[in-house]
């Protein structure tokens, strides 16, 4: 694991599984910033973390949030040991709002052209396998904003913790 920044304790923990688009991780890393959440980043990705794309998207954000990358699912996977993972995948039954989130809980999203992979909605399970409502016509929502429709769902619950 390789952490670019460790700030405090972190209410609500987003990790991103094989990211492909520079601007949507980037968007992310400043939510992250401005919700006091980590992101999780598990490799591989579709760019370089220092691509343009994603800097400009992130702005200067990247310094306020806490970053750490894996090499693959395993390493995250044994660093995170017992915490509750909850996966966001449209194959989910559960609407991410019916969860009841607790601090430091992992909100995983898939890569964006592929999502969840069986394996990681096979390991969190059915009951903490979260969806978005949509259309039933509609694919997916962008990357970022689904990170953002759950993230601040999560901190809702949370009761804005931390904010001011």
């Amino acid at each position: 694991m390789n952490t670019v920044q460790l700030i405090g304790e972190f209410l609500i923990n987003i990790v991103l599984f094989e990211p492909e688009i520079p601007p949507n991780t980037g968007n992310i890393i400043r939510l992250a910033a401005n919700t006091g959440s980590h992101l999780h980043l598990i490799k591989p990705f579709g760019f370089e973390l220092d691509d343009k794309r994603m800097r400009r998207a992130g702005l200067d954000y990247h310094e306020f949030a806490g970053i750490s990358t894996y090499q693959d699912w395993p390493e995250f996977d044994q660093q995170q040991g017992e915490n509750r993972l909850f996966g966001i995948s449209t194959k989910g039954s559960k609407h991410y709002c019916d969860a009841a989130f607790q601090s430091g809980d992992f909100l995983i999203f898939g890569p964006e052209t592929r999502g969840l992979p069986e394996l990681v909605r096979d390991q969190v399970g059915a009951d903490n396998l979260l969806r978005i409502p949509m259309l039933p016509e509609s694919r997916s929502l962008n990357l970022s904003n689904a990170a953002a429709v759950v993230v601040y769902e999560a901190w809702r619950q949370l009761r804005f913790a931390s904010a001011d």
